[in-house]
Formats: structure tokens, C-alpha cells, sequence
């Protein structure tokens, strides 16, 4: 994947990148086909082709599919074969697929599809982006793939489209299939023999999940390093366990460049410098002096899932796999969604350690205990007749609960299918879906962590910490005004968590 220029992404057959997707996904970036992917994509067809008028059985060109791969299809049928599998397969159920989700399995739908392992004619591949740039989003209900022989049933419902049946979002309004397309001047295909297989079988709803989520997931990285180091300041602890040193020993690179952005967000901080002596203090809770190691250990485990994920953007996960160099087509499992499922059940569990030692800094601040902590009970201007940000914590606790139990992994819950013959499963859709919870919810934790700390930073006037911290300071206030008496926090929270 290339960019040709500011305003199209080419597809011509290389990897796709994060900010692509998320480009095309939520930016309705356009996209156009180059012509080596056209290059490689007719020749794969040849060999389809070729393969189907020799009569010798191949799975998905010439032969039912899954349980029913064993009964021969005669040539006159496999139009029909291939109609008759996206209409089967599109047995999802539950509410609509957001649009970005879904123009994301499209953008990797494809890019597979122009690596020229896949079998089809090129009108498959310039109907889908002209879907892609008239922003024709199928309708695909949520539930309904168990993440091994590709997303089968979401996929079916977003190939029916293109044939001009199912349902389809146009710039927001739901009408038929036909209609979208008749409305934004798009021929419907008529799928020919492995045309139907090659739309479905593939990983597109999982990796387009993922990788939107690495985007957002990025983003809470950097402000929850950031209300740390607001949260360290207003609970006036000590700054030593962030010392180089400390974690040049342990030699833990993730702990040791949180430990260093931290220290620099600090940064010239009066607060700092106000109880640098005689502070009766000896040590800080582990939420503060422990926060390089739990933070660290969270992003180095994003950043090995982030490797996986950028592999599966450049990855064909069709079956059977067409080789032209080879004359071979050859079936094998790369739909499978393991790799995708095993990395977003770890993402939701370091989302957990990230808000987690959030809800306890949190509620460390707003305690008022006398020994370790000179601010007031819940920050409250007149604590008794005002509650001040008490529920706020109640709402972070709440938060962590749901995303403990959003953590539980779903790839190991499987579920045998198609008659036995698909007898173990990824779950990565439902490993997805927990995923987009947890970001939100984690989102909001962190979001009730800066509003905290910006209101505690207030009270040590007209001290101010380090340089870092007063922009992000001043970003919150910009959307939430200071605090003189009580009013909801919910407003606060979510004017926050809009920047994150």
C-alpha cells in the first residue's frame, strides 16, 4: 500500500498500514487500485480459470463447501454455487456494525483480494472500491462469526451488496442493496466460480476491529502516562521512584520510557520543590511509585500485539490460496483468527492494568486522609454540605469492574461448527467486540483521572507543576471550568474523554 498523493490511497497489492485504515475508515479517504495489483489479480484469475475448465475437483471453485466440500458441483452450477453461499452465509443477527468498522473490512477486504492469491476478476475488486468511495456501507448485523474460516457470516452480509441484494447505509440513510447501488451508478457482479468463497473467508471484521483500536488505544496510552504525572504532583508524592537509575536496573524498556516521559512532564514543578525536605512521607502507594512498571508492562504487551496486527494488514486470508507462479491452488487455514483473537484478548487485559491503577490513584486523591494526603475529602470546596467528586471515583470503580470481566479471554471458549468439521474456533469477533467496550470504558477512567487531578492541582495555588502538565492543564479547562461548588461531574467527564 502506497499514497499516491494527499488525497487517494493506491492499493497496489503491499501492506497496509494503521493510519490507512483508520484514513479510509473514519475519513472516508478514496481509494484506487494500481497496476501491478490489476497485474497480479488477472493472472490469478487465469489460473481459476484454467483449474475450472480442466474439471479436476478443487475446493471452492468446483465443490461444495465446509461439511458439503465432498459433493462434486458441475459446471453449470457454481454460478449458482456462489450466489447460494453468500445467501446461506448471511445469518448474522443483532443490531448494525458501526460504518467505520465495516469501510475498514472493506479497505482490507480489498487489499487482500489485490494481492493476487485470491482467484477474482478485477470488476470484484473496482466494485468494492467504488462502494468505498460513494460511501455505499453495507448493512452487516454484529453477531455471527466465530472467527476461523474468516468472518463467514458478516462478510456474506457485505458481499450481498455488491450482487445488489441485502442492505446498505448511504451517507446514513438504510435502503436495499439494489438501491445503493442503482443510486450511486455501481453494476452489480454476478459472482463467478470461487468469486463468493474469496469475499468471505477472511479475517476483515477481526483486523478491522484490531486495528482501529490500536488508534484509540494509542491515544489513552499517552494521556494516561500524563494523569499520572498530574496525579503524582496533586497527591504532592515524590518524584524519586521515577530516578533512571531505579529502572536501568531492571532493564524493562517499557517501565523505563514511561519512568523517563514522566519526568519530564514533571519538569521544573514547584510542587515538586515544595516538599522536597522534611517530608514525613517515606513511601508512596504502589499506585504512584509503581506506575512505571504497571503502565510499562501494558504498553510493551500493545506494542507486541501492535506487531501482530500490522502482519495481518498485509496478510491474505482467503482459501484456497491460487499460486501462479506454480500453477497450484492450495487450501490451508490462514482465514483462521487466532493470532487476531489471542491479541485482542491481550489488549482488553492491558487496558484493565491501565485503568485499574487509575481507579486507585483516583480515589487515593479524593480519600482525605490526614497522614499521607493534605488535600480536602473528595476536593469538595465545603466537605459535608458538598460531596465534591466522591461519585466520580464510585463511576471509575464501576468502569473497572465491567473491564474485569471484560478481560476473561474469548479465544479459549470454543465452539465446534459446521458439523464438526470446523471443530475449533478463534472467537475473535467476540474478542472484538469486548475490545471496543474496554476502550471506551478504560477512556472514561482516564478521563475521571485528569479531571481529578486538574481539580486537586487548583488547591496548591498559586504553585504550579511542570511545564507538560500545565498544557494538559490548561487543555482540560479549556472544556471544563474550574470547580467552586458542587455540580454533575458527567458533563466534565465526557468533554474530557471527546479529547482522549
Amino acid at each position: 500500500m502506497t499514497q499516491d498523493d494527499s488525497n487517494v490511497i493506491q492499493i497496489n497489492g503491499q501492506t497496509l498500514t494503521g493510519p490507512q485504515v483508520v484514513a479510509i475508515a473514519r475519513n472516508m479517504m478514496p481509494v484506487r487500485i494500481g497496476a501491478d495489483a490489476l497485474q497480479s489479480i488477472e493472472k490469478a484469475r487465469a489460473t481459476v480459470e484454467s483449474r475450472f475448465e480442466s474439471g479436476v475437483p478443487t475446493y471452492g471453485i468446483n465443490t461444495g463447501f465446509g461439511a458439503l466440500s465432498t459433493k462434486a458441483i458441475s459446471k453449470d452450477e457454481c454460478t449458482t454455487l456462489q450466489m447460494n453461499l453468500l445467501r446461506s452465509h448471511a445469518a448474522s443477527v443483532g443490531e448494525p456494525l458501526d460504518e467505520e468498522i465495516v469501510r475498514g473490512m472493506m479497505a482490507l477486504l480489498t487489499a487482500s483480494l489485490c494481492r493476487g492469491h485470491s482467484g477474482v476478476r478485477a470488476v470484484v475488486v473496482s466494485t468494492l472500491t467504488q462502494m468505498l468511495n460513494n460511501n455505499v456501507v453495507p448493512v452487516i448485523p454484529s453477531r455471527g462469526s466465530v472467527g476461523a474460516s474468516g468472518d463467514l457470516s458478516p462478510l456474506a452480509h457485505l458481499a450481498l451488496v455488491l450482487c445488489g441484494e441485502g442492505e446498505a447505509f448511504v451517507d446514513g440513510k438504510r435502503i436495499s442493496g439494489n438501491e445503493a447501488l442503482e443510486q450511486c451508478d455501481i453494476t452489480k457482479i454476478i459472482p463467478q466460480e470461487k468469486e463468493g468463497l474469496a469475499l468471505i473467508n477472511g479475517t476483515h471484521l477481526m483486523c478491522a476491529t484490531a486495528a482501529l483500536a490500536l488508534h484509540d488505544i494509542a491515544s489513552i496510552c499517552e494521556h494516561a502516562v500524563i494523569a499520572t504525572a498530574m496525579s503524582i504532583d496533586a497527591a504532592k508524592a515524590t518524584d524519586t521512584f521515577l530516578d533512571d537509575r531505579i529502572h536501568k536496573a531492571r532493564g524493562q524498556s517499557g517501565q523505563r520510557t514511561v519512568a523517563e516521559t514522566m519526568r519530564n512532564l514533571l519538569d521544573g514543578s514547584e510542587i515538586l520543590a515544595s516538599h522536597a525536605e522534611d517530608d514525613p512521607r517515606v513511601q508512596d502507594p504502589y499506585s504512584f511509585r509503581c506506575s512505571p512498571q504497571v503502565l510499562g508492562a501494558s504498553m510493551e504487551a500493545i506494542a507486541r500485539v501492535t506487531g501482530v496486527i500490522s502482519a495481518e494488514l498485509g496478510a491474505v486470508t482467503d482459501n484456497p490460496l491460487v499460486f501462479t507462479e506454480e500453477d497450484a491452488i492450495l487450501s490451508g487455514g490462514n482465514f483462521h483468527g487466532m493470532p487476531l483473537a489471542i491479541a485482542m484478548d491481550e489488549l482488553r487485559i492491558a487496558l484493565c492494568h491501565i485503568a485499574g491503577i487509575a481507579e486507585r490513584r483516583i480515589e487515593w486523591l479524593l480519600s482525605g486522609r490526614d497522614i499521607h494526603n493534605e488535600l480536602p475529602p473528595f476536593l469538595a470546596k465545603n466537605a459535608g454540605v458538598e460531596s465534591g467528586l466522591m461519585i466520580a471515583q464510585y463511576t471509575a470503580a464501576a468502569c473497572c469492574a465491567e473491564l474485569r470481566t471484560l478481560s476473561m479471554p474469548a479465544s479459549v471458549s470454543n465452539i465446534s461448527t459446521s458439523a464438526g468439521i470446523e471443530d475449533y474456533n478463534s472467537m475473535g469477533a467476540t474478542a472484538g467486540f469486548m475490545l471496543r467496550q474496554s476502550i471506551e470504558l478504560c477512556k472514561q477512567v482516564i478521563a475521571i483521572e485528569l479531571l481529578v487531578s486538574a481539580d486537586a492541582l487548583d488547591f496548591y495555588a498559586p504553585l504550579k507543576s511542570g511545564s507538560g502538565i500545565e498544557h494538559m492543564r490548561a487543555t482540560i479547562r479549556r472544556v471544563v471550568d474550574q470547580r467552586d461548588t458542587d455540580r454533575s461531574p458527567s458533563p466534565d467527564i465526557a468533554n474530557i474523554a471527546s479529547f482522549i
